[in-house]
C-alpha cells in the first residue's frame, strides 16, 4: 500500500541558496536510485524562501525505509539539520482521497 508523506521546515535564510542546493542534488539521487520513491517534490514557499515543503509517495513502508537510511539522505540532513528554524522537520503521513494523475 503506497504511503503519502509530507515534510515541512524552516531554514535561516542565509542558507537558503545551499539548502536549495542540497535538494537538488538529493531529488537528482532519489530519481536515479529509489525507483520505489514514487514521487519526490520539494517546494519552496513564494512568499517566504526561508519554508520548504517535501512531498513523498513511497511503494510501501520499505521504500520509505531504504529512503531514509540512505547515504545521499545523511548528506541531505547534514546540508540543512544545522540551519533549521522554528524546531525539527515536521513529518505528516496522509491518507490519498482523490487524483487526476
Amino acid at each position: 500500500m503506497p504511503i503519502y508523506e509530507t515534510a515541512t521546515y524552516q531554514v535561516k535564510p542565509e542558507a537558503v541558496d545551499d539548502v536549495r542546493a542540497a535538494i537538488e542534488t538529493f531529488v537528482r539521487y532519489v530519481t536515479e536510485h529509489e525507483p520505489a520513491t514514487r514521487m519526490y517534490t520539494a517546494w519552496q514557499e513564494a512568499d517566504d524562501p526561508t519554508r520548504f515543503l517535501h512531498l513523498f509517495i513511497f511503494d510501501n513502508e520499505e521504500a520509505r525505509q531504504i529512503h531514509s537510511t540512505s547515504d545521499a539522505f545523511a548528506a541531505f540532513e547534514a546540508a540543512y539539520g544545522p540551519n533549521l528554524v522554528d524546531g525539527p522537520v515536521v513529518f505528516t503521513g496522509f491518507d490519498q482521497v482523490a487524483t487526476n494523475t
